[in-house]
C-alpha cells in the first residue's frame, strides 16, 4: 500500500471514530423534556431527568392524554411542598374525562440520590408509606414541587441524628412485631425481666444494624443548596425525584400561601393544563 492510499485509509477511519464518538456522546447528552405548567396562579416551567426514564416517559403519557387538565393542587404545606396530580379531583365541579381507577397504578422507585435531592423548585413523585410500600414505589400520577425552607449546617446535624435515631426505632418496632406473641405471653404470665431483657436484645440488634447501614450523611452539594436556596432535606433517598423547576419556582411559592384547611387549599388552586414544549 503506497502512502496515499495509507493517509486516506487513516483519515477514513478517524472520521468513523469521530462519527461514532459524536453519536454516543450526542446519546449521552440527550436532550432534556421541558414541560410547561399552567395553573390558575401562574406558569412553572419545568425539565424532566433522563435519567429518570420510568417517571419521565410516565408524565409524557399522563400529560399528552390530559390527565392533568383541571387537576387540583388538593395539598399544600407552608415551608415544605405543594402537591397535585389525583385525577378524581377536578377544578370547578368540571367532570371526570378518564376512568380514574385505571390510574392507581405505581411506578418502580428511581431514586438517583445523593445527585438528585430535595431542593426547592425539585420535581419529585408522592406515594404510599413505607409500612404499605417498602419497595417505595411512586403513584403513578401524584406528584410534588418542593418549596421547603432554608437550613445551617448545625440544623442538617440535628436533622441526620433525627434521621438515625428513627430508622433504630421503625427497625425495632418491626423486630418487635415478629416476637409479638412471644411478648404477649410473657406480659400475661409476669415475667417482666425476662419481658426486659429481649427488649434490650431487641434494641442492640436494631441499634448495630443502623450502625452498620447509617443514612448518609448530607453532601457538600446538598449542604450548599440547602443553605442558600432551601428545600426538605428530610425526604432525600426516600422519594423519586425526576426534574426540577426551571421557571416559575414564585408560582409554586405563591400556590404554598394559600389559606388552607387540613392542608387542603380553601379556595380552589389548580393546574389548567400541562403541555409538552418542542
Amino acid at each position: 500500500m503506497n502512502i496515499n492510499k495509507m493517509i486516506k485509509l487513516f483519515a477514513l477511519l478517524c472520521f468513523i471514530s469521530t462519527a461514532s464518538g459524536c453519536k454516543n456522546k450526542s446519546k449521552n447528552m440527550e436532550k432534556e423534556t421541558i414541560v410547561r405548567i399552567e395553573t390558575s396562579m401562574g406558569v412553572i416551567r419545568a425539565k424532566l431527568y433522563n435519567e429518570t426514564p420510568l417517571h419521565r416517559d410516565n408524565f409524557i403519557k399522563l400529560t399528552q392524554a390530559g390527565v392533568y387538565d383541571d387537576i387540583l393542587f388538593h395539598r399544600v404545606i407552608r415551608n415544605f411542598m405543594v402537591q397535585t396530580g389525583d385525577p378524581a379531583l377536578k377544578a370547578q365541579n368540571k367532570p371526570l374525562t378518564v376512568d380514574t381507577n385505571s390510574y392507581q397504578y405505581t411506578i418502580p422507585a428511581e431514586i438517583i440520590y445523593p445527585r438528585y435531592f430535595h431542593k426547592k423548585g425539585a420535581l419529585a413523585a408522592a406515594r404510599m408509606g413505607d409500612d404499605v410500600n417498602p419497595q417505595k414505589e411512586s403513584s403513578g400520577t401524584q406528584f410534588y414541587i418542593v418549596t421547603g425552607r432554608t437550613f445551617s449546617s448545625g440544623q442538617l446535624m440535628e436533622l441526620h441524628t433525627a434521621i438515625y435515631q428513627n430508622k433504630v426505632g421503625v427497625l425495632y418496632e418491626e423486630l418487635s412485631h415478629k416476637h409479638m406473641k412471644e411478648m404477649y405471653l410473657m406480659r400475661k404470665k409476669g415475667e417482666t425481666e425476662q419481658l426486659q431483657a429481649l427488649k434490650d436484645s431487641l434494641q442492640k440488634e436494631a441499634e448495630e444494624f443502623v450502625a452498620q447501614n447509617p443514612p448518609a450523611y448530607f453532601t457538600e452539594t446538598q449542604k450548599q443548596a440547602y443553605a442558600s436556596i432551601g428545600g426538605a432535606p428530610h425526604l432525600d433517598g426516600e422519594y423519586t425525584v425526576f426534574g426540577e423547576v426551571i421557571e416559575g419556582i414564585e408560582v409554586a411559592e405563591a400556590i404554598e400561601r394559600v389559606k388552607t384547611r387540613k392542608d387542603r387549599p380553601i379556595e380552589e388552586v389548580y393546574i389548567k393544563k400541562i403541555t409538552i414544549e418542542d
